[in-house]
């Protein structure tokens, strides 16, 4: 079973900043995109940033510019810094992996904005 291990979710006032981080296998993260998504209550859940290994990174629109993702390979870790959270940022943030027809997720974690 495939495990991917976030963290770094928490409670955040408005403007403020977090760094969630996620760590894979090395077999899954060497060879697989990986990406963020999130998920508001009542909300279906959504692509936030996703890097793949050799093509662009993709941005959500409304986080162009406000998070970066990164992916470490040594550490078989990917980050998504989150700056001027916002409430609307209140979500569960889920690690994804996928290559293909293959995909895995984290356990998500809650980054909840607010003052």
């Amino acid at each position: 079973q495939v495990q991917l291990v976030e963290s770094g979710g928490g409670l955040v006032q408005p403007e403020g900043s977090l760094i969630l981080s996620c760590t894979a296998p090395g077999d899954i993260f060497s060879r697989y995109t990986m990406g963020w998504y999130r998920q508001a209550p009542g909300s279906q859940r959504e692509l936030v940033a996703d890097i793949p290994i050799y093509l662009p990174i993709n941005y959500e629109d409304s986080v162009k510019g406000r998070f970066t993702i990164s992916r470490d390979n040594a550490k078989n870790t990917v980050y998504l810094r989150m700056n001027s959270l916002k409430p609307d940022h209140t979500a569960v943030y889920y690690c994804n992996a996928r290559r293909g027809e293959f995909a895995y997720w984290g356990q998500g974690t809650q980054v909840t904005v607010s003052s």
